[in-house]
């Protein structure tokens, strides 16, 4: 299997709180922001998810604390899509500090709305398949 979707992000001192690690809400952004990253690289933007009538939308997230993060630190984070032929798919990431040392574990549910009839699309990975210039990125 191919390494999954990585980008990196540094934590920056204004997403820290009292105890001077990263803030457990930051979290959520970082592995939203991977996800849209892989998107991108994948060729596929908001305005064309639009123009096709479908949005990601998230239906289920947790996220697993490991180990503290503090403004400076330089972290990966993944992105690894899983299929299962239904409505809904898997989104499996993990933030790495940049020695390896695994941070954080997120795991989402998510799907495709159709954005008119405001439901979930059949088979959301015939729509990525379709739009994306790179179905590996999406473990198509």
């Amino acid at each position: 299997m191919a390494e999954p979707f990585s980008v990196r992000v540094s934590v920056r001192g204004y997403e820290t709180d009292t105890q001077g690690h990263l803030n457990q809400a930051v979290y959520l952004n970082y592995a939203e922001h991977a996800r849209w990253s892989l998107l991108q690289a994948a060729g596929i933007s908001q305005a064309r998810l639009v123009a096709q009538g479908v949005g990601p939308v998230a239906l289920e997230t947790t996220i697993r604390y490991l180990r503290e993060l503090l403004a400076g630190d330089e972290v990966d984070v993944t992105c690894a899509f899983e299929w299962s032929g239904g409505k809904t798919f898997r989104i499996r990431q993990e933030i790495r500090k940049s020695d390896g040392t695994l941070a954080a574990e997120v795991t989402a549910v998510g799907g495709l709305m159709d954005l008119t009839a405001r439901k979930l699309v059949a088979d959301p990975a015939a729509v990525f398949k379709e739009l994306t210039t790179d179905p590996g990125l999406f473990g198509l």
